[in-house]
């Protein structure tokens, strides 16, 4: 049966079904100078009809032994998702939708700043830079639109526990003047949750405007500059700094971030990839290889999670 609903689940993502994956393109409210929209497009999340909602409005997920869970980067997600279609349209219904994500972030978030992301599909290490990073941009936000300080100390939480190195318990690699943010601390680098954790220190930073963040965020703008190269196949970008190819799907969402982040921070190379690699999307044959060598990568991988999120 497990097998089944992961077929299902890879199923629903080429055929554009998944809310695990839908189309996150460059972020259409988003501002250098002050806290705004986001910086990637989150409104399908909220307006794809496969979202799922609980009785109050809140969504959750699904893992491949059928259980209902709430998974804080799709929460998060949602939420920011919600507040950019709030500021395009003035609808209230999506500031509620919002609001009911922060709170969410608010109260599940642990004495130490952090979410357990991970627990519900049975990994040893269940926090994660990217959950760290979305939840200081949701509750940045949320402090912008309220005015209430325990959002913002809750987003100072967030980052902090973020920063601390793996070693201490946090999301942090640090190795000389270099510094890695990890989506996942018993894995390689990802590059997408990177991005995303870099935005949550960048939103925290420009809330508060203490030096402190500024210093950390500069050092993980350099390493991922530094860094970037790795995550090129030479026909395709990697979605981590092994050997794995990015799916479709985070091909283009690297391709987006990346456009981004030479508008936010004004770096040359993040705009240089993101044209090599859109040159890399429309030759045929490169995505031919990349779909062949993913799909045989998907089937041979050993996965380390006992339970895995399908929708």
């Amino acid at each position: 049966m497990r097998t089944f609903r992961t077929i299902n689940k890879w199923i629903r993502m080429l055929n554009g079904k998944s809310i695990l994956h839908v189309t996150q393109d460059i972020g259409k409210v988003y501002s250098k100078k002050e806290v705004n929209g986001y910086y990637n497009n989150l409104t399908e999340k909220v307006l794809n009809p496969a979202a799922l909602l609980d009785e109050t409005g809140l969504v959750y997920n699904v893992t491949s032994d059928g259980k209902k869970v709430y998974f804080s980067i799709a929460i998060f997600q949602y939420g920011l998702g919600a507040y950019d279609l709030f500021i395009l349209t003035g609808c209230p219904e999506y500031k509620e939708d919002f609001m009911r994500t922060v709170e969410w972030a608010w109260k599940n978030q642990e004495q130490n700043g952090a979410w357990d992301t991970f627990s519900i599909v049975g990994t040893r290490k269940p926090y994660s830079s990217m959950a760290q990073g979305e939840g200081a941009s949701l509750l940045v936000r949320a402090y912008k639109e309220t005015g209430d300080e325990k959002y913002l100390k809750a987003a100072k939480q967030a980052v902090d526990f973020m920063c601390i190195p793996i070693a201490g318990g946090g999301c942090t690699q640090y190795l000389d003047d270099k510094l890695w943010f990890k989506e996942y601390i018993e894995k390689p680098v990802v590059l997408n949750g990177w991005i995303f954790s870099i935005w949550g220190l960048y939103d925290y930073y420009k809330a508060s405007n203490v030096e402190d963040y500024n210093k950390i965020l500069t050092k993980a703008i350099q390493t991922l500059e530094q860094e970037l190269e790795t995550f090129d196949c030479n026909y395709w970008s990697k979605y981590d700094m092994e050997n794995t190819v990015a799916s479709p799907f985070y091909h283009r969402l690297h391709i987006a971030q990346l456009k981004v982040m030479h508008e936010l921070f004004g770096c040359g190379i993040f705009l240089e990839y993101a044209k090599k690699w859109e040159k890399y999307q429309k030759n045929r044959l490169n995505c031919c290889k990349a779909f062949i060598i993913k799909a045989y990568q998907k089937i041979t991988e050993t996965k380390t999670e006992r339970i895995i999120i399908i929708r």
